[in-house]
């Protein structure tokens, strides 16, 4: 048992670094709650051409986040190693990666953004009117276009500065950016104050604002420390980065970067295919994740814990505490998520009728948070396991753990079961997210087999003197 559990000071260091990001995190996923309540007040059309958009936007947001997490192996290795240097060169790599993403996204949103939408529409014969989720949708993509850029600068300071174990100043910008959409929200969805009722419009206005808060204090609030965080100084000097380790960088990150960009389409792809069973279950599909999203955060946030303990203890070359810490890390993050399942199949009653909900959306929507209660403890598994892969720079590994598995095993299967059976939502929505299950036994050997444990950076730094 001594293998699977640490000490209080163990524990300290972890929650030291998880609990902020839980609290960053659930804040935003309470207020994103509260944001599609009230949408949902505009109308269902309007909540669910809203959740179609924002999925179409989780595509983008896990692009930045593969980019940013792939030059984030190096930026919390280099930081455990003591070198300023490297840091600043990867988070300069994080900026430029940012700003090519997002032009990429407008341009593919601003060309193609409407077929998009409409792949996820399906009358069902409900009296949902498809033409004006389209529309709903459309006006609020349009919008929310303008916090892209935003929104990729913050996660690009922000992860660098945790991974240098500086988890605060990102929270306290998330917390204070979430109280200021969510107070715009009302006042511009509504027409609160004398502002004009601006309906999905107005949630999307609130967001870009609320991002650019985010931004401000971010940034600010770093560059006012540089002489803490040194990597800082000089860090927009200019955007010179060497050759030699943007070749490193991009050859263990693309990978990452690809599966993200894979994954992220994977599920975007998988929701649509469970849109062929209707717009009344779109309507229940946003509203469960949007509720099991605000529980989730307990193992999405160990994960990025995970990828920083060990990050830093492999850059430190202390190979043999990280595989340790990894059994440590794991068991504690399948924990947490174990009663937090429970807290979800209890709480999943209530939150339809908070929406407002009833008949098949209200029923079909408790059905499937109980589903995704269920699996909360498998999914942290696989969540720790895949940062724990990615923590020594096997991206390759976890490319083919994580989107070669949504591809080569989900979708196909999904696909079938939609396409050539009239199966229900509810068994062919376990059925289909019960095959990555099979995930936890891979990952399970992977990390067993300790073969991810490295130090990049030393080798990194060998390569070159050897050149």
């Amino acid at each position: 048992m001594s293998k699977l559990w640490g000490n209080k000071a163990f524990y300290r260091q972890t929650l030291a670094l998880a609990v902020p990001v839980m609290i960053q995190n659930g804040i935003t996923n309470f207020v994103s709650l509260l944001d599609n309540i009230m949408v949902g007040k505009v109308g269902t059309e309007a909540m669910t051409g809203v959740s179609i958009v924002n999925t179409l936007m989780f595509v983008f947001n896990l692009c930045i986040f593969g980019a940013v997490s792939g030059a984030g192996i190096f930026s919390a290795q280099y930081y455990g190693k003591g070198d300023n240097d490297g840091v600043r060169y990867s988070f300069r790599f994080k900026i430029i990666c940012s700003f090519v993403i997002c032009a990429a996204a407008i341009g593919l949103f601003l060309c193609i953004g409407s077929d998009m939408i409409s792949l996820y529409i399906e009358d069902d014969g409900s009296g949902l009117d498809p033409a004006l989720v389209l529309s709903e949708g459309h006006s609020y993509l349009m919008v929310m276009l303008l916090g892209l850029l935003p929104f990729a600068l913050v996660q690009s300071c922000a992860g660098t500065l945790r991974e240098a174990g500086e988890a605060k100043l990102p929270m306290l910008a998330s917390v204070a950016a979430v109280f200021v959409n969510l107070v715009l929200n009302y006042i511009l969805i509504f027409g609160k104050f004398g502002a004009p009722e601006l309906g999905v419009v107005g949630a999307a206005v609130a967001t870009v604002i609320a991002r650019c808060v985010e931004l401000i204090i971010v940034y600010v609030g770093a560059f006012r420390r540089k002489k803490e965080f040194v990597f800082l100084q000089g860090a927009f000097r200019s955007m010179y980065i060497p050759m030699r380790i943007t070749l490193e960088i991009t050859r263990k990150g693309m990978p990452l970067f690809v599966n993200e960009l894979l994954w992220a389409s994977g599920m975007a792809t998988m929701r649509q295919l469970y849109s062929s069973r209707g717009i009344s279950v779109m309507a229940s599909l946003n509203i469960s994740s949007t509720a099991s999203d605000l529980f989730s955060v307990v193992f999405l946030s160990m994960g990025t814990a995970i990828a920083i303990i060990l990050g830093q203890q492999l850059g430190a070359d202390r190979i043999e505490e990280a595989k340790s810490s990894a059994v440590k890390l794991i068991t504690f993050s399948v924990v947490l998520s174990a009663c937090v399942g429970v807290i979800v199949a209890l709480v999943s009653p209530l939150i339809p009728v908070i929406y407002n909900q009833t008949g098949d959306v209200r029923t079909i929507a408790i059905q499937l948070m109980c589903a995704n209660a269920c699996l909360m403890p498998f999914q942290a598994f696989m969540n720790a396991s895949y940062f724990t892969i990615r923590s020594g720079g096997k991206t390759l590994i976890t490319f083919l753990f994580d989107s070669g598995f949504v591809w080569a095993i989900m979708i196909p299967i999904t696909w079938a079961i939609s396409t050539y059976t009239s199966l229900p939502i509810i068994p062919l929505f376990i059925i289909c997210q019960s095959t990555e299950l099979l995930k936890c036994v891979v990952g399970f050997i992977l990390v067993k087999s300790g073969t991810w444990a490295k130090n990049i950076v030393s080798e990194e730094d060998a390569a070159a003197a050897a050149a």
